[in-house]
């Protein structure tokens, strides 16, 4: 159970901040970064969520937001090689993939097939998961950053990758089945060609 009694600590007014394991680091090291683009998508899925999803996402994208609070957990508690954790450490797994694999399968089956790439937008859901769906791999880019440099769960990479897949079969979703996604028109947008 987390208690949040108080809001401020002052602790980091000298541009740190503490991993779970204590430890205190610079607000801008890889390992902050990358958490915090992980809760920077957790933002944009409430904003999809207020969008308005069919049940069926919305529930998905909750169990999602949770999922997201346990990734970044991870992350927070780097990886001791040889030694184990004195409590009990969150860890992403297979169990939190699984789902996003059936997901993905299951709706994208009912997709209109693609004939190019899909511009974010058509309806508000649909851009706001678009848009999740950048940060997302932002989120990933950061995390394989981290994982040059430090011991990183691989499975964080792997449910990373599968979240922004399944944002897109989502915004396409949120389109009508993809039957009003806007399309990538090649120099369709030019006014004058060279």
């Amino acid at each position: 159970m987390v208690v949040l009694s108080r809001i401020y600590t002052k602790t980091g007014d000298k541009g740190t901040t503490a991993l779970g394991t204590g430890r205190r680091v610079p607000k801008d090291h890889p390992r902050i970064e990358a958490y915090g683009t992980v809760d920077e998508l957790n933002a944009v899925l409430g904003l999809a969520l207020e969008a308005g999803l069919d049940p069926e996402a919305a529930a998905l994208l909750g169990r999602i937001q949770n999922d997201l609070f346990d990734l970044g957990a991870d992350l927070c508690v780097p990886e001791a090689p040889g030694r184990g954790p004195k409590r009990t450490v969150l860890r992403t797994t297979d169990r939190h993939v699984r789902p996003l694999e059936e997901a993905i399968d299951r709706w994208n089956a009912s997709l209109s097939t693609l004939r190019s790439f899909v511009l974010p937008g058509g309806t508000p859901a649909s851009a706001w998961l678009h848009l999740a769906r950048t940060v997302c791999r932002r989120a990933e880019r950061r995390v394989v950053a981290l994982a040059r440099r430090e011991r990183v769960n691989p499975r964080v990479i792997v449910y990373l990758n599968r979240l922004s897949d399944l944002l897109f079969v989502m915004s396409r979703r949120a389109n009508d089945n993809g039957r009003n996604d806007r399309l990538w028109v090649p120099g369709g947008g030019a006014a004058t060609r060279g």
